[in-house]
């Protein structure tokens, strides 16, 4: 008996479930205003007869219709608009029908040719109707085809305005028992579709027989109508001999500007929100429809336009259970004793008691199982992920540079955000750089190489690592650490924020963006950086990859030379050394392609068509005329006296003859054919360094008509870097020599 209490609450509860779950929820009838007036403007009449007249559709007042939307309502007949030839009687304006926005209904004359053969006089009537005194409406050419009925009927429709366009068809029938109700498909019914724009037509129908073969249809009719409407049958000869005008479907439009051209303008029409603009399909103008999960007129910007559809208060409603009506749409959910989406076309809500003790039973043992599973699994995982670490570590030579900082994977993955898209600063083809975010708020650039199994990759970011950890100068790229517990290893360096200098001088939008003064510093420190790399290295070092692309600049414009993994450390007593080709196309020293031995020199060849980049704001390799390559172009314009012709337009406004010509006779110089006509780095160096101080010091730009005639006096005995180093010593102090932060 103790036990009764807890058997009757459980009795009790399985009741309420199994009720609950069979028990749907009664839906409220919607709650739907059908009245005229939300269709029109406050204060106008919404009604002509038993027409509703929805805006930009009006009566009288301008204030109630938009232009050429005008309805004249006399005697309870609509027509369009006012005055003499305006008496097209409209029928219908369907508005709130999604698929049929932008159309109505009006009636137009049938066209006929009856011959009685009884005496009686034959009548011929054709039929005609013009649109263009109201340029909003267009016939529908997609709901309307001419229709011919008669079985001696030969009808025709054409442009009444222009002669642009004739069709028609040809409807023949002997007898009765031939017309086949509900088709018309040529016995005693034809059609035939009309094109689109169409503003006006005329209709003609004749007898090519004269009616002689068919005793029972005399007469024959052609009229535009709706085809999907349209129900033929042999009844449709008399019925059509009574009437006079037949209902035709009318595209109708915002005239004269599409949705991107009104979107944004006073007298754009789609006001209300929640609306959207669809251009026209039939001519030109568009239409405004409300958004889904809304309904109203999208032309009024009131209660009366787009407002939310309440989908809960349909009947039935498409929820079982619980239904949330929400700005737009709605959601489903059943109790928390049922389970399901609730949506009565899904899968609805369904009691859970029927699995509530299997499922509990279940759950616990796969809870326990998972637990211990996912235990082993960890612990296995951690070792085998210690062990991965360390082979990758001494694969990828980590005890090689203990002086440099190691960085974990986890590190790395949390400061680029698990390596995210939108955190690429640049891609390559050998790997991918990321932005990264230390705890400490420190921007870091980190490389990533591709996934290989080629180890001349991995053996490449280990030699720059090497290359770079014994390297520190203000316009080297710093390298503050690196991760080698990865399948590849991941280099860690300073971020440098703006950019490529390939970028600033190809970039789109970018041409003519750096002064000459920038463009004399930027290659007077990519000068310094790689004198410094070939003479004041403890160990030398040869680049073997300059170009633009390796240039980085920072938020001052700075230059920072970057990615060393084809850098070779040089001993001091050899000259050259032989590989394997490496470099790019357009930057490569054509001595070293053709013997595979590279030198300082070739680093010196590489900075020469940056700097001819720079000169020019071409790029190194481009289709112009029959020469593919800069330096040759460059080097043929020089020799033929056309040094202007190729240097870009601002660095001729901003730069004199003289300080063009020596920039240009170094570039020259350093793009030499023979090695050993190619000046040193550093002499390449302290030029341009001449040449920074002296526009900084003495502005081109302000140089007397006297000086500047001297200077171009000097230049007709000498070279031009000659006349200039001369000049510059003349007015300035001695040279500090290279400032190189160690």
């Amino acid at each position: 008996m103790a036990s009764w209490p807890a058997h009757l609450f459980l009795l009790l509860l399985c009741l309420v479930l199994l009720a609950g779950e069979a028990t749907p929820q009664t839906a409220q009838p919607p709650s739907v205003d059908d009245s005229a007036d939300r269709w029109a403007r406050p204060g106008c009449q919404a009604k002509c007869g038993n027409v509703i007249i929805p805006y930009p559709f009006g009566i009288d007042s301008e204030h109630c219709f938009g232009k050429g939307f005008e309805i004249n309502c006399t005697n309870g007949t609509a027509y369009l608009g006012r005055g003499p030839g305006h008496n097209i009687e409209v029928v219908d304006i369907l508005q709130d029908t999604p698929y049929l926005q932008g159309t109505l209904i009006v009636k137009h004359y049938i066209a006929r040719d009856c011959n009685y053969h009884n005496g009686s006089r034959p009548e011929h009537v054709s039929a005609r109707i013009n649109l263009t005194r109201h340029p909003n409406y267009k016939f529908s050419h997609d709901r309307n085809s001419l229709v011919v009925v008669g079985c001696d009927a030969l009808g025709s429709i054409s442009s009444d305005r222009e002669s642009t366009f004739a069709t028609g068809c040809w409807s023949y029938c002997t007898d009765a028992s031939f017309v086949a109700n509900g088709t018309c498909s040529g016995i005693g019914c034809c059609t035939a579709p009309i094109p689109m724009d169409l503003s006006d037509f005329r209709l003609i129908v004749n007898s090519i027989f004269n009616h002689s073969n068919s005793s029972f249809a005399p007469c024959s009719y052609a009229f535009l109508a709706d085809e999907r409407t349209l129900n033929f049958s042999l009844s449709s000869f008399t019925e059509y001999s009574t009437r006079e005008k037949a209902p035709v479907t009318l595209d109708w439009a915002i005239m004269n500007q599409t949705c991107e051209e009104a979107h944004g303008t006073g007298d754009f029409a789609c006001v209300s929100p929640n609306s959207y603009c669809v251009n026209s399909t039939n001519g030109p103008g568009y239409l405004c429809n409300c958004s889904q999960g809304f309904q109203g007129n999208p032309y009024l910007n009131d209660s009366n336009g787009c407002s939310d559809i309440n989908e809960c208060s349909a009947d039935p409603s498409p929820c079982v259970k619980r239904c949330h009506n929400r700005e737009g749409s709605y959601s489903c959910s059943c109790p928390w004793y049922m389970y399901g989406d609730g949506q009565r076309d899904g899968s609805g809500c369904r009691s859970i008691l029927r699995i509530l003790y299997l499922s509990l039973g279940v759950g616990l043992s796969l809870f326990f199982l998972i637990a211990i599973v996912s235990w082993l699994y960890w612990i296995y995982k951690k070792r085998k992920l210690g062990e991965l670490k360390q082979h990758f570590l001494e694969k990828n030579g980590g005890s090689l540079r203990p002086d440099i900082r190691l960085f974990s994977s986890e590190e790395l993955e949390a400061a680029s955000d698990n390596y995210n898209q939108s955190r690429i600063l640049g891609e390559g083809g050998t790997g991918t750089v990321y932005r990264g975010v230390l705890p400490d708020r420190n921007v870091i650039a980190i490389k990533k190489a591709k996934i290989s199994n080629d180890e001349a990759e991995v053996q490449q970011f280990i030699n720059e690592v090497e290359v770079l950890s014994r390297i520190n100068h203000r316009n080297v790229v710093k390298l503050l650490g690196c991760c080698l517990e990865t399948q590849v290893p991941m280099l860690v360096y300073e971020f440098v924020p703006n950019g490529t200098l390939a970028h600033h001088v190809h970039g789109e939008g970018r041409r003519g963006s750096l002064s000459l003064e920038a463009r004399i510093r930027i290659s007077s420190e990519v000068a310094g950086a790689l004198s410094y790399l070939h003479s004041a290295a403890s160990t030398p070092v040869i680049h073997r990859d300059v170009k633009t692309t390796n240039i980085l600049l920072d938020h001052n414009l700075t230059a920072k030379v970057s990615d060393f993994g084809a850098s070779r450390l040089v001993p001091l007593d050899q000259n050259g050394l032989v590989s394997l080709i490496r470099g790019t196309f357009g930057y490569l020293d054509p001595e070293y392609f053709q013997t595979g031995q590279f030198t300082d020199k070739s680093d010196v060849y590489s900075f020469g068509v940056v700097l001819v980049e720079l000169l020019t704001g071409k790029k190194p390799v481009a289709k112009m005329q029959a020469v593919k390559n800069l330096a040759t172009l460059f080097m043929e314009c020089v020799n033929s006296g056309r040094l202007v012709e190729i240097l870009e337009e601002r660095v001729v406004d901003e730069g004199t003859p003289e300080l063009l010509e020596a920039a240009a006779e170094l570039a020259m110089r350093c793009l030499s054919l023979n090695s050993y006509d190619r000046p040193l780095m550093r002499e390449v160096a302290m030029e341009l360094e001449a040449l920074t101080r002296w526009t900084r010091i003495h502005p081109w730009g302000n140089v007397n008509v006297e000086e500047g005639d001297s200077l171009l006096s000097k230049v007709g005995s000498s070279s031009p870097s000659t006349v200039l180093r001369d000049s510059v010593n003349s007015s300035i102090e001695p040279m500090a020599p290279l400032e190189i932060v160690r």
